[in-house]
């Protein structure tokens, strides 16, 4: 096992992986830029390092800072957390070659996987179902024409390397295409450094449903059930839950099968999730991998009783996944409602400052993840996100109901958070039937 990890992330991730350390018995080092000097995951960690200012491209992105910091401290092995540098394979290879373990995939894996033309490739090999579409990289505006004459519209124009919805546009007609594709590779290439783009059939009102897996250095990998994360604004996740209400034990089933082929086609040996879009037909296809640990694991941690990250972490050490891992069993239902600094009512204008008076809920089902507290400032720079809140239940409708009752309890003054928004969605009638879909908050008139 590591002595010692530093953890190449901040926020609540960064305090979630330090957590997990302590209860492993592994030294933590935390890394902050001069805008997170007073974050949490400084104050516990066993060591902190400044990395740089308050900009993550001076900081949280810089890896000779970053492998700087590992060095002096004499850490074996970096964690990466979920974003900045996680799925980064350049950082990967270069802890490695800095004799720096990282934890998470080979940096082939993540190369692979992170390319979603060759993921895609990949997993129509391994027998998992996969959207129609281009096979690879569309190259010229005349391939894309004589694909979308094959698969028809609506179809979607889509970022090799991309993310977030970025290098993403949708096309319903062939007057439209020409703007699309060329549009989409700028924004690619500007966002990503590649400006290649792959073409798909466009499913108008599909559901998002993800596989957490796991696997390790000896050829095993367990999945560990589904998540359903339909609920988002601009392919930005708001609420996720497990299981899915719209997976049955056969569905689960023939998802987890699916997951697991496509995960061993690769070798994979890590934490990590495979997401599918699910039609109205409840036919699911292969949308991407994520290779490595997710916002939403939470949700699968309740519902398994089961620390994600002291899994992954000892995946990485070498360790076989338990024979237990095998035979878990789905125990209830949870739900994440992701509480970010911004104003729902204004568009979801950012809100960072001060939080001048912070009350977290408690009690039986509820879990509140965050690396706030009063009169902790909110930096500009980074992702708005400043408490995951978790509920868990004997079914859906008491994990809706204590959510509501948590949600109530969560005070946060002197900035704007996305919990008013919470609260309408969990009340709304459509959410409570389980009839979701990705564009739920268009279809179901939200009023704050």
């Amino acid at each position: 096992m590591f002595k010692k990890i530093l953890i190449a992330n901040r926020g609540e991730i960064a305090l979630r992986i330090i957590r997990a350390c302590k209860e492993l018995g592994i030294r933590t080092v935390a890394v902050y830029s001069v805008a997170d000097r007073d974050s949490l995951h400084v104050r516990f960690a066993d060591e902190a390092v400044c990395i740089g200012p308050g900009p993550s491209g001076k900081s949280y992105l810089s890896i000779p800072n970053l492998i700087s910091a590992a060095e002096i401290t004499n850490a074996d092995a970096v964690h990466p957390g979920y974003g900045f540098l996680s799925e980064n394979a350049h950082f990967a290879e270069v802890c490695e070659s800095c004799g720096i373990h990282f934890i998470g995939p080979s940096p082939t894996i993540i190369t692979q996987m992170g390319d979603k033309a060759f993921a895609k490739d990949t997993m129509k090999k391994a027998g998992v179902p996969t959207i129609p579409g281009s096979d690879g990289v569309v190259g010229s505006l005349s391939e894309a024409e004589k694909v979308v004459d094959e698969i028809g519209f609506p179809v979607i124009v889509k970022a090799v390397a991309g993310g977030g919805g970025r290098g993403m546009r949708v096309v319903r007609s062939k007057s439209e295409l020409e703007n699309a594709y060329h549009s989409a590779r700028t924004e690619a290439g500007a966002a990503f450094g590649n400006p290649n783009i792959y073409i798909e059939k466009y499913f108008e009102n599909p559901r998002h449903i993800e596989v957490q897996l796991l696997g390790d250095q000896h050829g095993n990998v367990v999945s560990l059930g589904e998540r359903e994360c339909s609920i988002q604004r601009k392919h930005q996740k708001l609420i996720e839950e497990s299981p899915s209400p719209a997976v049955d034990q056969s569905m689960r089933d023939k998802l987890n099968e699916a997951a697991i082929r496509g995960a061993k086609q690769v070798r994979y040996n890590s934490a990590g999730t495979i997401e599918f879009l699910m039609d109205e037909n409840r036919q699911f296809y292969f949308m991407e991998m994520n290779t490595r640990i997710q916002v939403e694991h939470p949700v699968t941690e309740e519902v398994f009783d089961i620390d994600l990250v002291k899994e992954q972490i000892a995946i990485a050490a070498g360790k076989e996944i338990p024979e237990k891992l095998k035979h878990y069993r789905l125990r209830g239902h949870a739900i994440e409602c992701r509480i970010n600094a911004e104003d729902p009512s204004q568009g979801f204008r950012p809100s960072p400052g001060k939080i001048t008076s912070l009350h977290t809920p408690g009690g039986v089902g509820v879990r509140v993840d965050t690396h706030a507290y009063a009169q902790y400032v909110i930096p500009p720079f980074y992702d708005s996100l400043i408490a995951k809140l978790i509920t868990h239940g004997r079914d859906r409708d008491e994990a809706i109901e204590r959510m509501l009752r948590a949600l109530d309890e969560f005070v946060v003054e002197g900035v704007f958070t996305t919990i008013p928004l919470h609260k309408a969605i969990l009340n709304h009638e459509q959410f409570r039937s389980g009839n979701l879909s990705t564009k739920f908050l268009e279809s179901a008139n939200i009023k704050i």
